[in-house]
């Protein structure tokens, strides 16, 4: 199968390697805006050889956008444009009602099959994309009732092929439970490592002291601000209402301190240990 991938970054060259692993891809085209990328792409072997947009839809029979998410909403309809009754065209993106909203009437909508593979690092561009990525790690379907069941499954044996499992959410709700599960982690990320930075200012030695603990904390903080503004922009109001609730558990916290309730706040502690249960 001949697949061509709209932005070659981590997530795009992530799925280049593996889809040229397992044999799911025969032939992988890059298409990016960075010529730069592009090479990289080409001598990591992630892609196979590079053209501009038209030629390569032209010459694919599924074509993957993973760009960030604002450009997706310009280039979507584009693509769709283009593509004939055969070809399919998915994306990878991490916010779904606005990108779904900008193709709902289009007449080749039904050839469109909107998913979010729920993987990632801190790193950016075709040199972060690692192989292994994705595995065992869910991927979310949003609005498949609205895409020809041969296209959706397409793209459910490509997750299959690698192997990922998978889960069926319309747009709302996607976008409201990825604002909990990953966008909050990425904004306290930022703020932690800007206090940090703010403090060592005046005690330079701060980072001679941090743990693989701190380490951890602060790991989203070099996440790309090219990648992550596009979506805070595009889920403003559900990250806005999940920043709300976090902001009153660290006052709750804030105000145990000053009063010196340690019985409580040992109880809050504990409360928040079972999120072990979950994740485990």
């Amino acid at each position: 199968m001949n697949i061509c991938i709209v932005g070659v970054g981590l997530i795009g060259g992530s799925l280049a390697i593996t889809l040229k692993e397992n044999k799911f891809a025969s032939h992988v085209i890059g298409v990016d805006a960075s010529q730069e990328n592009l090479d990289k792409a080409i001598r990591r072997r992630l892609i196979d050889e590079d053209l501009p947009l038209e030629a390569a839809i032209g010459r694919s029979d599924l074509i993957i956008l993973s760009t960030p998410v604002d450009i997706m909403i310009g280039l979507l309809p584009r693509i769709l444009d283009q593509v004939s009754g055969h070809q399919v065209v998915m994306d990878v993106g991490s916010t779904k009602k606005r990108l779904l909203d900008s193709v709902a009437d289009h007449p080749m909508r039904h050839r469109f099959v909107s998913t979010h593979p729920m993987a990632g690092t801190e790193y950016s561009g075709p040199e972060a994309a690692i192989p292994n990525l994705f595995d065992r790690k869910y991927t979310v379907f949003c609005e498949a009732e609205k895409s020809d069941p041969e296209a959706v499954e397409l793209v459910r044996s490509l997750y299959a092929s690698i192997p990922m499992q998978m889960a069926f959410l319309d747009a709302t709700a996607h976008d409201v439970h990825t604002a909990y599960v990953s966008h909050i982690s990425h904004i306290s990320s930022f703020a932690l490592a800007l206090t940090v930075l703010e403090k060592e200012k005046d005690e330079s030695r701060i980072f001679e002291l941090a743990s693989s603990g701190f380490s951890s904390t602060v790991r989203l903080a070099k996440s790309s601000a090219d990648m992550w503004i596009p979506i805070f922009r595009q889920n403003r109001d559900n990250v806005l209402d999940v920043l709300d609730e976090h902001i009153n558990q660290l006052s709750r916290f804030r105000s145990l301190l000053i009063k010196q309730d340690f019985e409580t706040f040992y109880q809050l502690i504990k409360e928040a240990n079972t999120i072990k249960r979950m994740l485990s």
